[in-house]
C-alpha cells in the first residue's frame, strides 16, 4: 500500500476533530440540529486552516441518516460514500482550472436535477475568487434562488477579489490561524499515534514556523520525519531540514551589527549560506527575534506574549537592555523591506549583504529613523568627550594666550572645522613621482574597466584613481556598498587580471571607500587630472 501524507491521513472527519475554528464549528452544528441551513456559504482565510475540511465535514453532516448532536455519524451509506469521494451529492469544483463562463453554466444545468440519494446537493467551488467576471455574473441567480436541496460552499483565500454582489448572497465565515499552541498539541498528539519520538521544543519550532496553517506544520514535520526516518527528531534536526538558523546564531549577528563589525556580520551571513540555509527562512526568523526583543523592551510583562523557551529568555533579557529602541525599531523596518524584496530578487544573497551593511551604517540612510539614531550617537560621544586636536600650524606656550587677528578674533582656522570634527580637511599633498605602472593604468583605466563583468564594471565604471602614501595605486570607490563587493577576493583577482593584460604585469592597488563626507579632489590625489590620458569615445 502507497504511503500517505500526514496531513490527508489525519484530516478530520467529525466537527469534533477540527481544531482552532471553534467560532465556526458551533454555528454550523447549531444551524444542522436547529434545521436552519443556508443555501451559500462562503469559507475566507489562509491556506491550510480547515476550509475545505469543513465543507466536507458539512456536506457529510446535511445527508446524514443518522447525525449525533449536529455532527456526521461517519457510519451511514452516506458518510461512507462521502468519505471516500464518491457521493454524487458532493461536487467539487477547482475554480482555478474551471474558472470560465461554460462551466457556470453545467452547474446551472445540473442543479435542475434532484439528489438520487439524501437530502442535499453541496457545490464546494475552491479559490472561488479565480473565477472570472462572466463566469460571476453567471452565478449569481442560481446562488440567489437555488432550489431548496442545493447548498453552495465558496472557498477563498483572498476574499476582497470577490465582487460584492456574490459577498451578498451568503454568510461569510472568516477562518483565523490557528494558534501555535493548538497546532503543537494537534502535532504532538499525530505522534503518539505514529510513534514517532519528537521533541517539544522541535514541535513548537514547526508549529511556529507553519504561520498559522495545521496542513503546513503536518507537511514539514512529515519532510523532517522523512529525513530521520527511525530516529528521535531533535531541535537540532529541525533547524538543519528546515534551513533555520539557531537564537544563538542571530544572537552573536546582532552584538556584530551593534559593534558596526561589518566583515564580521557579512563572514557569519557567508557560514550560513554555506551551510545551506534557506536566504528568505533567515530574513523571516531574524525579523521574529527583532521583534521579540522589542516587545521585551516595551513592557516588563511580555514572557507569556513571547514564544519562545525559558532558556533563551535571559539571554534575550540581556540584548534587550543592550540595544536602543529607536536602533531595534529600524533593524526592524529595514529587515521587513527585505522580506517583500527578497521573495522576487534574483541575488538574495547580496540584497541580504547590503541590507546587513545597512544596519552597521546609519548614515548610509536618510530616513528620519536613521538621522535620530545618527543625532542620538553625536550626543553620546559629546557627553563622552569629542577630540579637538589643537591646529598645527600655530604655536602656543603654556600661559601664553592664542594670538589674535587684526579684528581680535581667532586666526583662520585655528580652530575651524577639524576642531569640532576630530579631522584635518588640508589638502592632499602631490606625490613627489608617480610609478610609471599607476601611470599606465591611469592611462588605460577606462578600456580596463570595459573588460570587466557586468556588476563589477558597473561599481568601477564610478571608482576614481588616486595615490597612497607609499605610492601605491589606490582605487576610490562611491560607498561602503561598492567597497564590499569589489574588494573580495573574486573581484580584485579579475581587476588584477585585467590590469595585467593591459600593462604585461601584475599591479598591487588598494581600495576604499570615500567616508570622508567631503568632495574627492578635497581629501586624494586625483590622478587622472594629473596624468594625461588616452581619451576613448565610448558609444
Amino acid at each position: 500500500m502507497s504511503y500517505t501524507a500526514l496531513y490527508r491521513k489525519f484530516r478530520p472527519q467529525e466537527f469534533e476533530d477540527v481544531k482552532g475554528q471553534e467560532h465556526i464549528v458551533t454555528t454550523l452544528k447549531n444551524q444542522i440540529k436547529a434545521d436552519r441551513i443556508g443555501h451559500a456559504y462562503l469559507f475566507c482565510g489562509t491556506r491550510g486552516t480547515g476550509k475545505t475540511t469543513i465543507a466536507k465535514i458539512f456536506a457529510k453532516a446535511v445527508n446524514c441518516q443518522h447525525p449525533e448532536d449536529g455532527s456526521p455519524c461517519g457510519n451511514c451509506p452516506s458518510c461512507k460514500a462521502i468519505a471516500a469521494g464518491s457521493s454524487m451529492n458532493v461536487i467539487e469544483i477547482d475554480a482555478a482550472s474551471n474558472n470560465g463562463v461554460d462551466n457556470i453554466r453545467e452547474i446551472r444545468e445540473e442543479v435542475a436535477y434532484s439528489p438520487a440519494e439524501g437530502k442535499y446537493k453541496v457545490y464546494i467551488i475552491d479559490e472561488v475568487h479565480m473565477l472570472s467576471i462572466g463566469a460571476f455574473n453567471a452565478l449569481l441567480k442560481t446562488l440567489e434562488e437555488p432550489p431548496s436541496y442545493v447548498i453552495f460552499i465558496l472557498a477563498t483565500t483572498e476574499a476582497h477579489k470577490i465582487p460584492v454582489t456574490i459577498l451578498s448572497r451568503c454568510q461569510r465565515y472568516d477562518f483565523r490561524r490557528i494558534s501555535i499552541g493548538t497546532i503543537s498539541g494537534r502535532l504532538t498528539e499525530l505522534m503518539e499515534r505514529e510513534q514517532v519520538i519528537v521533541e517539544p521544543k522541535a514541535i513548537r519550532y514547526i508549529a511556529k514556523a507553519a504561520d498559522g496553517s495545521m496542513r503546513d506544520a503536518l507537511s514539514l514535520l512529515d519532510q523532517c520525519i522523512a529525513f530521520y526516518l527511525g530516529q528521535e527528531l531533535t531541535y537540532d534536526r529541525v533547524l538543519n531540514v528546515l534551513g533555520a538558523v539557531d537564537t544563538e546564531v542571530f544572537s552573536k549577528m546582532l552584538r556584530q551589527i551593534m559593534a558596526k563589525d561589518i566583515s564580521g556580520v557579512i563572514a557569519r551571513l557567508e557560514e550560513l549560506i554555506i551551510e545551506g540555509r534557506e536566504p528568505g527562512q533567515f530574513v523571516m526568523d531574524f525579523t521574529w527575534y527583532l521583534r521579540n526583543l522589542l516587545l521585551l523592551q516595551s513592557s516588563d510583562n511580555m514572557e507569556d506574549v513571547l514564544d519562545i523557551s525559558s532558556e533563551n529568555l535571559a539571554l534575550l533579557k540581556e540584548e534587550a537592555a543592550m540595544v536602543d529602541a529607536v536602533e531595534l525599531m529600524r533593524y526592524i523596518r529595514i529587515f521587513s523591506e527585505l522580506s517583500n524584496q527578497i521573495r522576487y530578487a534574483v541575488q538574495k544573497r547580496v540584497m541580504m549583504e547590503i541590507a546587513l551593511i545597512k544596519l552597521c551604517r546609519p548614515e548610509m540612510e536618510k530616513d528620519y529613523d536613521s538621522l535620530a539614531l545618527r543625532v542620538a550617537q553625536l550626543e553620546k560621544k559629546i557627553e563622552n568627550g569629542l577630540p579637538a586636536p589643537y591646529p598645527t600650524d600655530i604655536s602656543v606656550s603654556p600661559g601664553q594666550e592664542m594670538p589674535a587677528g587684526a579684528d581680535g578674533n581667532l586666526p583662520a582656522g585655528a580652530y575651524g572645522e577639524s576642531a569640532f570634527s576630530g579631522r584635518q580637511t588640508a589638502k592632499p599633498a602631490l606625490p613627489k613621482a608617480i610609478p610609471e605602472d599607476v601611470q599606465q593604468i591611469v592611462r588605460n583605466w577606462r578600456s580596463i574597466v570595459e573588460e570587466l563583468s557586468g556588476g563589477l564594471k558597473n561599481y568601477l565604471k564610478l571608482a576614481r584613481p588616486s595615490l597612497s602614501e607609499g605610492g601605491q595605486l589606490l582605487l576610490i570607490l562611491e560607498d561602503e556598498v561598492a567597497e564590499s563587493f569589489v574588494n573580495t577576493e573574486e573581484h580584485r583577482q579579475e581587476l588584477t587580471d585585467a590590469m595585467a593584460r593591459k600593462t604585461g604585469k601584475e599591479v598591487s592597488f588598494k581600495i576604499e571607500a570615500n567616508s570622508t563626507n567631503q568632495p574627492f579632489e578635497e581629501s586624494y590625489v586625483d590622478l587622472e587630472k594629473m596624468i594625461n590620458m588616452e581619451i576613448m569615445i565610448e558609444d
